[in-house]
């Protein structure tokens, strides 16, 4: 066997076996469910907050949730695999255009918003059939003005 093919069965062994993670983008706000052990008791502890990066290592893959708590930044590091993580949920799909959201850091308040991502995959789709069978583009169908105006140069 090669190298190659010895570190791959590795990487599977380590990979998570209860239950996959949904799919999230950095922008994304989700809620982890982390498990917390206090003496000889588990319960379950919500972090609710956006997620600031992804790292896409393999086993080795992990993700930074950040949160405001009582005024003061909180950020966590979750390993994908993690055991100690019970299930992740989507609470809303953020429309950014960074991969690493470190600019978060240093606002606050209403400036540290992100606009809500809509559905791109479906619309950019149907924006494809549409051009695809007619010729045109979707925007000029659609009678959509502010897509035929050029833009202005400040």
């Amino acid at each position: 066997m090669s190298a190659h093919r010895i570190l791959e069965s590795i990487d599977k062994s380590q990979r998570r076996t209860g239950g996959e993670l949904p799919e999230f983008r950095p922008g994304d706000s989700i809620k982890v469910w982390a498990k917390i052990r206090e003496g000889e008791k588990t319960r379950l502890q919500a972090f609710e907050g956006v997620c600031i990066r992804r790292v896409a290592k393999g086993a080795r893959s992990t993700f930074t949730v950040r949160k405001i708590s009582y005024g003061v930044g909180v950020e966590r590091i979750f390993p994908d695999n993690s055991p100690n993580i019970d299930k992740v949920e989507v609470i809303s799909r953020g429309r950014v255009h960074q991969a690493r959201l470190y600019y978060l850091r240093d606002l606050s308040g209403k400036a540290a918003r992100i606009k809500e991502r809509d559905n791109t995959q479906d619309n950019a789709s149907d924006a494809a059939e549409v051009s695809a069978d007619g010729g045109e583009p979707a925007a000029a169908e659609t009678g959509d003005a502010k897509a035929k105006k050029p833009r202005k140069k400040k």
